[in-house]
């Protein structure tokens, strides 16, 4: 698979400020080299290394969230219960394609400082930029309905709360989005505060299910061939099955949010290396006398910092060198580590409880916890409602995050986290409370399958922009400092002129090249093609 990196022109040197992110060799370089063997600069290497990459673990683990939520939960069960192990072919290949298009948003995000729906207004005709945001707005809906039903349906088996008051009890976490979530200023505290919390939920998730592993009877022979292709994956449904699980990983919100959550480590360092100075964004001539408390004073510096970040900051290229590289290798690392194996163990459950017997035809997340706690033990029945519990509420307060960026990058409507939550999941709560008063658990389990459905019907549309951004040279790219041009004649790089036509500017260009373009292009046919065939199947068998 083809990872997009940054196009390297030449390697600069820079004087770091007390305090400031440095790259891989910069605590070696402070060393005596001499006194030192080859071992142990090679050790202190890796050791700055993983320094480094420490700062970066967390956006990942936020991305992963959205890639094991209640409806991978429901798209695993049918999967096992239809087809047993065969189909982890399909979970391990939509890893790699959720892993690919992520990587592109990094990217995009990095080298414009936007996130996709900011480039949508920025650069799209003002039409289809609102259709996008139709669109991603109904994505976002199908995605909270799928939290809803999965969080309601924990709680009812958990605590014995009536499905409907299950359903409206999921509208508490906006108290945890209202307290926690702040990422529009120069430090990365609160951002990091937030990404810990979340991932303490996903760790629960992974400790849950590495538990609910080592009690079920699976043959690890049978397990392994899974991951590769065979004819099995055809039997009964199992190409809409297939779609269904690239539609359950792969999921759309995922990228928007991929796309911003780059821009506070890019911000800190050019902050911290000098390349942002504060005070000029603090002193920008308007008097805030009037202001006589400190705590005031701070929240006009807070709000004029979150003006400038939006409207006016550009990552340099510095902060995109430092950046990108360990922003794509933590992204890789955790959805291999962890995605991927929640994705497969929820299948890996299901094959092996499920596959073979009477229940397999109706199975639904009520199904594998009787199940299980009938062949198994309470306890592990219990694990798993644990694991969709903590699954539903990390993956809604995530999707409102990326639904405030859509908002806000679309149409430019700025709203306050915990309302914007309100907002979404009223509207999703609507259909679910309808549902399960009038139909009950049937009707809630065939919703989430057809909100899993909606969901990657619509991912072709919502990819396309991302591939257009990714592929054009005049977006992705990056003004190279005076200092380096001058230092280094040969760069291999267009003159632009710069708006007084006095002067000239040049740009390093971080567009796709021909080998990404091709691949990406591809994923896209692939996943439009099995999106036509489960229309197809769907049109002709229905939903169930």
């Amino acid at each position: 698979m083809a990872i997009p990196e940054p196009l390297e022109v030449v390697e600069t040197t820079h004087t770091m400020q007390s305090g400031a992110p440095s790259g891989p060799n910069s605590h070696a370089s402070r060393r005596d080299p001499i006194d030192l063997s080859t071992n142990q600069k090679m050790l202190l290497k890796c050791k700055d290394t993983l320094k480094k990459y420490g700062t970066f673990i967390g956006p990942g683990l936020l991305v992963s969230v959205a890639y094991m939520d209640p409806g991978n939960y429901a798209t695993g069960i049918t999967a096992g219960a239809s087809n047993k192990y065969s189909l982890l072919f399909f979970v391990f290949l939509s890893n790699i394609i959720a892993i690919f298009l992520q990587s592109l948003c990094i990217k995009l995000g990095s080298v414009t400082g936007y996130d996709l729906a900011r480039c949508c207004r920025e650069h799209l005709p003002r039409w289809l930029n609102l259709t996008v945001w139709v669109l991603a707005e109904c994505a976002i809906i199908a995605t909270d309905i799928a939290e809803v039903i999965g969080s309601a349906i924990a709680l009812n088996i958990l605590l014995k709360v009536p499905l409907p008051a299950g359903v409206v009890i999921t509208i508490v976490d906006v108290l945890f989005v209202l307290m926690a979530y702040k990422n529009d200023t120069a430090s990365t505290k609160f951002v990091r505060y937030f990404e810990f919390a979340v991932a303490a939920m996903v760790m629960t998730v992974v400790v849950c299910f590495a538990v609910e592993l080592s009690q079920i009877l699976a043959n690890a022979r049978e397990v392994f061939r899974g991951f590769v292709p065979s004819a099995e994956m055809m039997d009964g449904n199992g190409l809409t099955i297939a779609t269904s699980i690239i539609g359950s990983t792969v999921m759309i919100h995922s990228l928007f949010l991929g796309s911003g959550l780059v821009q506070p480590r890019l911000r800190e360092y050019d902050v911290v290396n000098g390349l942002v100075k504060l005070e000029d964004v603090h002193n920008d001539g308007s008097s805030i006398e009037e202001y006589k408390t400190e705590k005031e004073i701070q929240r006009i510096h807070d709000d004029k910092e979150a003006a400038y970040f939006y409207n006016e900051y550009k990552p340099s290229l510095q902060a995109i060198r430092y950046s990108l590289k360990y922003s794509i290798v933590e992204l890789v690392i955790t959805l291999f580590t962890v995605a991927l194996f929640v994705n497969a163990a929820i299948l890996i459950v299901a094959g092996s409880t499920l596959h073979g017997t009477p229940e397999a035809i109706d199975a639904d997340l009520y199904t594998i916890y009787h199940l299980l706690s009938r062949n198994l033990a309470p306890a592990v029945g219990t694990i798993f409602m644990v694991a969709l519990l903590f699954s539903g509420q990390s993956a809604g307060i995530v999707c409102t995050i990326a639904g405030q960026m859509v908002s806000e990058g679309h149409i430019n409507w700025t709203v306050k986290p915990w309302l914007r939550r309100l907002i979404t999941r009223s509207i999703s709560i609507v259909p679910c409370l309808i549902v399960s008063v009038c139909i009950g658990r049937n009707g809630l389990n065939i919703a989430l399958n057809i909100s899993q459905v909606i969901i990657s019907i619509l991912l072709p549309p919502l990819t396309t922009p991302l591939i257009y951004f990714t592929c054009k040279k005049s977006i992705m790219r990056v003004e190279i400092p005076a200092e380096e041009v001058a230092a280094n004649s040969a760069l291999e790089v267009n003159d632009l002129a710069s708006d007084d036509e006095t002067t000239t500017k040049k740009y390093k260009y971080m567009a796709n090249n021909w080998v990404t373009t091709v691949f990406v292009v591809a994923i896209w046919l692939f996943i439009s093609v099995l999106n036509v065939y489960a229309i197809y199947q769907m049109a002709k068998d229905g939903v169930n």
